[in-house]
């Protein structure tokens, strides 16, 4: 391809992306999903995090399933002055073996979620997991998807969790899949810190 055919086709994309960009002008917080069975999901949630504390942003996390090994990201974040970072589960469910203890500790950590979503002082909040918690019958769904609703306008959420219940899906403003393709673990290669927690 020639310089001057480049050019023309990058023009006329910046055209198509200029005009994209200028139709978008509604200014308001999002609601994020990110699910699938791939690797990621929680990365990426503190990722984008990470991105709003570059931009002197307020931020809370709620995790619901982890609890028994500290994260990387806990260690990490939890030290942040404008991060508020709440533990929550006794371990994934599959080691707990006790429904009641589960679902008890989905209630408090819904307790702390609903504060968080009435603050308007937070720019950006991660819910790590919580989708499990209606896919197990742990939490209700409809006072969450009235919270979500109910925040404060310029309020960002995001949700992480392999499964997403469909009502929840219809109110997010952007959902990603993230797919695996191959794991080490499934290899055999064990789950490491810095990599997997």
């Amino acid at each position: 391809m020639s310089n001057s055919s480049y050019q023309e086709r990058m023009q006329r994309k910046k055209a198509i992306i200029d005009e994209r960009i200028a139709k978008a002008t509604e200014e308001r917080g999002v609601l994020i999903l990110l699910k699938g069975n791939g690797k990621g999901k929680s990365s990426s949630a503190f990722g984008t995090m990470a991105r709003s504390l570059g931009h002197g942003q307020k931020a809370a996390v709620v995790q619901f399933i982890k609890g028994k090994q500290q994260t990387g990201e806990q260690l990490f974040f939890a030290q942040h002055p404008r991060v508020d970072w709440h533990v929550m589960g006794h371990g994934f469910t599959w080691e707990t073996q006790d429904q009641e203890q589960d679902r008890l500790a989905a209630q408090a950590a819904w307790q702390i979620c609903q504060g968080l979503l009435q603050d308007p002082s937070y720019d950006i909040l991660v819910f790590d997991e919580m989708s499990y918690m209606f896919k197990y019958h742990y939490l209700e769904l409809e006072p969450v998807l009235k919270a979500l609703q109910q925040r404060p306008k310029q309020q960002n959420v995001i949700i992480t969790g392999r499964t997403m219940a469909e009502p929840l899906q219809q109110i997010a403003d952007t959902i990603s899949h993230v797919e695996v393709e191959r794991h080490a673990f499934n290899l055999g290669v064990k789950a490491q810190a810095g990599i997997e927690f």
